[in-house]
């Protein structure tokens, strides 16, 4: 049982004393109770808002109320000091066995350390990247990408069952400009033409290879043929081979999906249908005309009966059309079904979209509400991250635009440059809805400034603690944690905080807070380490005081276990040297 898990056991332990005495009302709703740092840490080592949220339903003064939860609390073992502060805040002082316990917690769960059951018995499907079967990954891509994947492996960390899904964009329009795109690729390859591509088709060069095998197979058949005969076959030869573009490119960042959703099968096995009767049936689709356009109305605008959705009933501003004037799907219509799918092997939903999506999220909100209102309350959650751009930058200036694609830089082109690692680890240095700049100077410096390298580093210089004390006769040990102080005690407790960091950035959908706390802790083991620049007597190693040295090592490697875990999360490799 780690620190937060322990002593929030502690507190229910002492409320439940009270409650036996008749000091304490049974029964109360204890779900808003807390234990966590202080928000001063000159003011202990735990704080919980116990007797502020308890008072007053238990018809109490919540510093009457805080003196008895004192009182019971004092009497555990691991409790040196317990202060009420203003109103009736508890603050917690804990004693020396209290950190050497949780870091022999850490020791004994190693990569467990973190891991818990918060989603046993959910699953969650996360639908991430997502992008048009047009081209290979680009850096516009690359942010949802990763922040998905982190967030995917986070969920599964925290005991949920996780589907990892990418919605394959092929019944639209711009796949038929593929297929054309390729068919000219294929008249080239053929010499059947020649020059610049034409406007409107996608100008790229990595279509070529598929022209090429397509000219190969088929020979001149399909070169005067009418675009009748051709463009089906074309668009699903280009999509597949669009498609195993973009696993390849998504593999180099380690990314692998499990589940591939083609729009064109769906709306094929009639999910739009589906979806449109179970709305229906709930009186939440209708028959009706939308209101003229605000301002000034087009000329060739005609009220026209659609399929309605009452998206109003769950918050939008107005209802939405389900179907075009022709019969066909919106793009609404067409995702609302697809979330219908979703929803029937997931009791949770996330979406990882680009910003440009935002004005979209509460049709698409409202849909998921509508069609999941069977379920218990709480458990259709559906979550929306919407995920900045990122620009990308060279020694302060914006880089220009790859030669080999187009119009675009490739998320391959990057990662060969800087590594998978610095690719991922900087995508989770901010939220995923604030602006980022990604500059290839900065990300690769050696500095503390470079939160990628700072938090590598801090591994690395543990593993050559390790190596350098195995050279010394020095090994890490739990045998002699008695000779560490206040400032080994210090590096503990932020250690501590790893389970409960995990737990808040799964249930906040938040993957960025594990890289805000590796900087953190990294930050404290190097300021830990630099000590013995200047106290000798601080040193991590010192061969003439072996039985804090086996201490101090066997701290370092268990702090050197936490940042591995943290960095797993995000699917960064722990650095052995540097």
């Amino acid at each position: 049982m780690t620190l937060y898990t322990r002593f929030t056991r502690h507190l229910h332990d002492a409320l439940d004393a009270l409650e036996a005495d008749g000091a304490l009302p049974a029964g109360l709703d204890r779900a808003a109770l807390t234990v966590e740092p202080p928000r001063d840490p000159s003011h202990g080592d735990l704080a919980t808002n116990a007797a502020m949220v308890l008072a007053k339903p238990a018809a109490s003064n919540p510093r009457a109320l805080a003196e008895l939860i004192k009182g019971a609390l004092e009497q555990v073992d691991e409790i040196t000091g317990v202060e009420i502060a203003g109103p009736g805040f508890l603050n917690l002082r804990l004693a020396p066995s209290a950190w050497v316990g949780e870091l022999r917690a850490i020791a004994d769960l190693g990569t467990d350390y973190g891991r818990s059951d918060l989603g046993k018995g959910i699953t969650v499907n996360i639908e991430y990247v997502s992008a048009n079967p047009t081209g290979p990954m680009h850096m516009g891509h690359c942010r949802g990408a990763v922040v998905g994947d982190a967030l995917a492996t986070l969920l599964e960390y925290s005991g949920h069952t996780v589907i990892r899904e990418y919605y394959i964009n092929d019944a639209g329009g711009q796949v038929d400009v593929l297929a054309r795109s390729v068919h000219w690729r294929y008249l080239e390859a053929l010499g059947k033409a020649s020059g610049d591509v034409p406007e409107g088709l996608y100008p790229g060069d990595y279509l070529v290879p598929v022209a090429q095998a397509l000219a190969s197979e088929l020979g001149d058949s399909m070169a005067d043929a009418p675009e009748a005969e051709w463009l089906a076959q074309f668009r699903t030869r280009s999509v597949a081979a669009m498609m195993d573009m973009i696993r390849a490119d998504l593999a180099l960042l380690g990314i692998h999906h499990n589940v591939f959703s083609s729009e064109a099968a769906l709306q094929a096995a009639g999910k739009p249908e589906a979806a449109e009767a179970v709305l229906r049936a709930r009186d939440l689709v209708y028959d009706g005309v939308l209101e003229a356009p605000k301002g000034k109305t087009p000329e060739d605008w005609e009220p026209v009966e659609l399929p309605l959705f009452r998206s109003t009933a769950f918050g939008d501003d107005q209802d939405r059309p389900i179907r075009k004037s022709d019969g066909s799907w919106t793009y609404f219509g067409a995702d609302l079904a697809y979330h219908f799918q979703k929803a029937e092997t997931a009791d949770q939903l996330i979406d990882i979209w680009g910003a440009d999506h935002a004005g979209t999220v509460k049709r698409i909100k409202a849909a998921v509400e509508a069609l999941t209102q069977d379920r218990p309350q709480g458990q259709a959650r559906f979550d929306v991250r919407l995920v900045q751009m990122v620009k990308l930058m060279r020694d302060g200036e914006p880089v220009k635009m790859s030669k080999r694609s187009g119009n675009f830089i490739t998320l391959a082109e990057v990662v060969d440059e800087v590594g998978k690692d610095v690719v991922r680890f900087t995508m989770l240095t901010r939220k995923a809805d604030a602006q980022m700049e990604f500059d290839f100077a900065k990300v690769v410096e050696a500095s503390k400034d470079n939160p990628v390298f700072y938090v590598q580093y801090a591994h690395a210089r543990i593993q050559s603690l390790l190596r350098k004390g195995a050279g010394e006769g020095l090994a890490p040990s739990a045998e002699h944690l008695e000779t560490l102080g206040e400032e080994e005690h210090a590096l503990i407790a932020l250690a501590a905080q790893f389970p409960r960091i995990v737990e808040s950035a799964a249930l906040n959908r938040e993957p960025h807070r594990i890289a805000f706390y590796l900087g953190d802790l990294a930050a404290a083991f190097h300021a830990f380490f630099n000590l013995g620049n200047d106290r000798p007597d601080k040193r991590i190693i010192m061969v003439n005081a072996p039985d804090t040295s086996f201490a101090r090592l066997f701290l370092a490697k268990n702090i050197g276990q936490v940042i591995a875990n943290g960095l797993a999360l995000m699917a960064v490799d722990a650095a052995m040297e540097m």
